[in-house]
């Protein structure tokens, strides 16, 4: 081994250490990056209109698409920790009457499916856990806050030296022009697919849960409404896991016909709006395969945090795409 290919290893490895010692360091805020990143990629043609065709100057472009982000993507979720936070809190103050709720509905449910057998002290210490996870859940919201300024932050300047830094990328990206425009393509029909796909179908099956709840008079429809929302971006179960413990409630509370109202609603109503995005809207924005979306959530989520649902999926296509790739670049045998 001579002494250049001795000085090459030792300076990739110490690039290799000083890129984990930071990355260690700020993977807290590595959210906040990737959130930059999928704004970039929905954001930069119509900056780049704006700059290049309209003339506009860089600096006050970027200003007015930074203001619109804020606006489109930061107040609804300022709002919607408004509405949810300080009605958790009213909840789970009370614990007596909150756990007075678990035992009744449980107590009916049991009659139906005898292997709940959960007693008094189980339902007591689900109580606790639920009330200890108020201050991760603020905790969790400030993180969110931080890496949205941090992400608002670092757009900025990918907008304003977008050109340079897409050819920077090209020219140190070690693959054919073809393999590079594919890890775009990929890309971009990812992030489009979550980033637009995923708000889109919590807000319509939102809408669509808060009229079923009104229907069927359920307190607080809205917050609920909203809560199901969210939870349709969850793999497997989705709206499920809110809408089946109401109507559980309502049969424990005596309201039969409401029960099994919202259970019908729910399945037939909520469910096919869900199809239909599904199969609609979404596809069209990026015909991604369920299983892609699903497999990928589960994997981004303890790795990102929210922004999981965008870059979980995406870690899984590039796996795929740079399997074909290598085949491409070194196999013998071109397909």
């Amino acid at each position: 081994m001579n002494n250049d290919t001795i000085k090459q290893y030792f300076l990739i490895t110490l690039i290799i250490a000083l890129a984990i010692v930071i990355g260690t360091q700020l993977f807290e805020f590595f959210p906040g990056l990737l959130g930059a990143v999928t704004l970039y990629i929905l954001l930069r043609q119509y900056y780049f209109k704006l700059t290049v065709i309209k003339t506009w100057r860089k600096g006050w472009a970027a200003a007015v698409f930074i203001l619109g982000g804020l606006v489109v993507f930061v107040l609804p979720w300022v709002g919607l920790a408004n509405l949810l936070i300080p009605k958790f809190v009213e909840y789970f103050d009370n614990v007596d009457q909150l756990t007075n709720v678990l035992t009744t509905t449980l107590n009916k449910a049991r009659s139906v499916a005898p292997w709940l057998n959960l007693d008094k002290e189980q339902i007591n210490n689900l109580v606790q856990k639920a009330t200890s996870a108020i201050p991760i859940v603020l905790g969790a919201t400030a993180n969110m806050l931080t890496n949205a300024v941090i992400a608002f932050f670092i757009l900025y300047f990918m907008l304003v030296d977008g050109r340079k830094m897409e050819l920077t990328l090209h020219k140190y990206i070690p693959l054919k022009d073809n393999s590079i425009d594919n890890l775009w393509e990929a890309t971009r029909v990812m992030v489009v697919s979550n980033a637009i796909g995923i708000p889109v179908l919590a807000i319509c099956q939102a809408v669509v849960a808060i009229a079923g709840y009104w229907i069927f008079g359920i307190e607080s429809y809205v917050l609920w409404g909203v809560i199901t929302g969210l939870f349709s971006i969850v793999p497997v179960v989705g709206t499920a896991v809110v809408w089946v413990p109401i109507c559980v409630y309502l049969l424990a509370i005596g309201k039969t016909g409401e029960c099994f109202g919202l259970v019908a609603y729910s399945l037939l109503i909520t469910g096919t709006v869900d199809n239909i995005l599904r199969f609609t809207i979404l596809r069209k924005l990026g015909d991604v395969h369920p299983i892609i979306t699903a497999l990928g959530i589960i994997v981004g989520i303890p790795l990102f945090g929210f922004m999981g649902f965008i870059f979980g999926p995406l870690l899984l296509s590039y796996l795929l795409l740079l399997i074909k790739i290598y085949r491409v670049e070194f196999s013998t045998k071109q397909e």
